[in-house]
């Protein structure tokens, strides 16, 4: 890899990974020599490109497109556009689409040129003084360029704009800014581009002054009544995830005085992620007139732009982002807080300056962004694809290893249990694969009301609802009546048994909710029960008893549940042997079970895992997998519920 592809490399991500220069799939970065160009191909994120998110050029044919002439009609015109760039590729066999501001790249004459939509230079892109002020701030050492649609027409300004300046001045402009677009900054070297970026935010920076902390808000107490409804209304065969989302920030322009000033986008990549327009509704307290009002401007909506809103302003509410999968979520709540954003820097400067009807028009139309939105916003795949989940006991051990499968299957996981610190960095670790589904944490315990609540509404404001409830957390404490205490019984039954039904009320009631505004779609509480809730286990009462008790649980909800299309179902699951619940030297079940004196002639570890290995037909203990396949079961049919599904390898035979 030569020297200028590692710069190349290193400065993308420099900037790719700061939320004030780039957001999602936005800006593109470039390294030319004499002969070739390399640029960020289209789907492909500045954060953390690599050489393959570059598509190598040959410049000698990229020159040849700027002598040509292509088709009066813009839309014919664009489509001429992407075909000849397809055709500039050096390496057309691995499929690159090369980002549609190429020509801007190669015409700039630095070895490196990096394009951002930084949040401070649209505060001023975006603002009626645009023109004026950045002459004011930055004099003839920059090109400004009024705006124009994106593509051909506003490479050939640029251009003459370019070539003018040549002419006039003897040198390269190095700092080209965009009306409603961002700004195009070169260097032959990465120190050049630093040097020239830091102008650019130091200039800004003395007129915004310090921009006010932006801080989360508490979302309101009915948040959890109303959002799994809205999820509803807009998913249609395929689930969307819709987040809730408040701060001091976009508290700002949810009020009525405001609205106006974030009404209409500022920039191409405002309509590609966010729609052309918000939706904005009112939220007075009252749950079913929001849900009433909310549903009908939906469908309005729906039918004037013939989509559904991305974006819903609910004053006295908070922004609720829809999205096909939890990673698009995350970038609207970006737009949109970069939207509100560029729109309060924008008061510096004479106030804000929206893109015209007729400039959205164009975009909205404009394949390569049709394309580009398709790619940052698609869908994922799965057996549990655009679910919402939760697995209590989410952690470690069989919760763990259903986490993990449902992750690989495209559901959005929230990972809940009482081991903060492990939790947290188990979910860091999933959200580290990229994907579009997400994880998350949330810490609870299972035995207590509040915090089951606290739960649901964590789950709902994030990901938009509850689709599947698993019910895995658990404790076994060992012994016979002799050795077992009251006090250990009690909490054995609170985590066994007691905390299936605080779980299952809390969960059910969002479900329920959701079959209200969806009658064809259908959820699962499914218990995470155990071999020993089919048979008597000896010296093992405490887990036993609540076992057998959460199988009468599960066929009970199951009979209420039902009519809500809500399926309960318990799994069986033979011993894990390999997990913490049985292999942690200090307190696993080997070691309890051999303290305990419940293998006749035990001796060591060694002779309990045997002992227990025997008992099972199939020769091994269970595994996640085998679980889960059980799990998928479950939730994939629609018939079934009120089953306790052995998972045992044939040693617990149902009659």
């Amino acid at each position: 890899m030569e020297q200028g592809i590692k710069d190349l490399i290193e400065v993308s991500k420099f900037y790719g990974q700061q939320k004030d220069y780039v957001l999602a799939g936005g800006g593109n970065t470039s390294y030319k020599n004499d002969k070739y160009l390399w640029v960020k191909a289209s789907g492909f994120g500045l954060a953390t490109i690599d050489e393959a998110g570059f598509a190598k050029l040959d410049r000698a044919q990229l020159a040849e497109m700027n002598t040509k002439t292509y088709s009066e009609d813009s839309l014919q015109r664009e489509a001429e556009i992407v075909t000849d760039l397809m055709r500039s590729r050096v390496e057309p066999e691995k499929g690159q689409r090369p980002s549609v501001e190429t020509s801007f790249h190669n015409l700039m004459d630095f070895s490196l040129v990096v394009h951002t939509h930084s949040t401070k230079v649209n505060g001023l892109m975006c603002s009626q003084q645009a023109a004026e002020k950045t002459a004011e701030l930055f004099g003839d050492s920059v090109l400004y360029i009024p705006y124009e649609d994106p593509g051909y027409i506003l490479f050939k300004v640029v251009e003459q704009a370019v070539l003018n300046y040549r002419s006039e001045k003897g040198q390269e402009p190095a700092i080209i800014f965009l009306q409603n677009h961002g700004v195009f900054v070169g260097g032959n070297t990465i120190e050049e581009i630093h040097k020239n970026y830091n102008l650019i935010e130091e200039t800004l920076d003395a007129v915004y002054g310090g921009e006010p902390a932006n801080e989360a808000l508490e979302l309101a107490s009915e948040a959890d009544q109303i959002v799994p409804a809205i999820r509803m209304m807009v998913s249609g065969d395929e689930l969307k995830t819709v987040r809730l989302v408040n701060s001091s920030l976009l508290n700002k322009y949810l009020q009525q005085e405001n609205q106006q000033a974030i009404a209409s986008p500022f920039t191409p990549d405002g309509i590609v992620y966010a729609n052309s327009s918000f939706l904005h509704v009112d939220f007075a307290g009252n749950v079913e007139t929001f849900l009433t009002t909310v549903k009908e401007e939906i469908q309005k909506y729906t039918a004037e732009k013939g989509k559904a809103p991305k974006v819903i302003f609910a004053s006295g509410l908070g922004v609720l982002v829809i999205a096909d999968h939890a990673e698009g979520a995350e970038i609207l709540v970006d737009v949109v807080t970069d939207h509100c954003r560029i729109a309060q820097f924008a008061e510096s400067f004479g106030g804000q300056h929206p893109m015209t009807s007729a400039q959205i028009a164009f975009i909205e139309s404009w394949e390569v962004e049709q394309y580009r939105s398709k790619v940052s916003l698609g869908a994922t795949a799965g057996r549990a694809d655009r679910k919402v989940i939760v697995v209590t006991g989410g952690a470690q051990g069989f919760g763990a290893g259903i986490v993990e499968q449902l992750m690989e299957h495209g559901a959005n996981v929230v990972i809940a249990d009482l081991n903060a610190e492990k939790g947290q960095a188990f979910a860091n670790e999933l959200n580290d694969v990229k994907r579009k589904n997400k994880a998350l944490f949330v810490a609870v315990d299972v035995s207590k009301a509040e915090s089951v609540q606290n739960l649901i509404r964590e789950t709902v404001t994030y990901f938009g609802g509850l689709d599947t409830f698993i019910s895995n957390a658990g404790i076994l404490r060992a012994g016979g009546l002799d050795e077992m205490t009251p006090e250990t019984f009690e909490l054995m039954t609170k985590v066994n048994y007691s905390a299936y039904f605080i779980c299952s009320k809390y969960a059910s009631a969002v479900m329920k909710l959701q079959n209200r505004f969806k009658p064809d779609h259908f959820a699962d509480i499914i218990q995470i029960n155990s071999k020993s809730g089919l048979k008597g286990s000896n010296k093992n009462f405490a887990y036993a008893g609540g076992k057998f008790g959460g199988i009468g649980l599960t066929q009970s909800f199951a009979l209420e549940l039902m009519p809500f299309n809500v399926k309960v179902n318990s799994i069986c699951p033979g011993n894990f042997f390999d997990g913490p619940l049985w292999a942690d030297p200090e307190n696993g079940l080997f070691v309890q079970y051999l303290r305990a004196g419940k293998v006749p002639g035990a001796k060591t570890l060694e002779d309990v895992k045997q002992f227990y290995e025997a008992q099972v037909p199939a020769g091994r203990g269970c595994t996640p997998l085998d679980v889960m396949r059980a799990i998928f079961y479950v939730m994939e049919q629609e018939y079934e519920t009120g089953q306790a599904v052995p998972v045992t390898g044939g040693q617990n035979m149902l009659n």
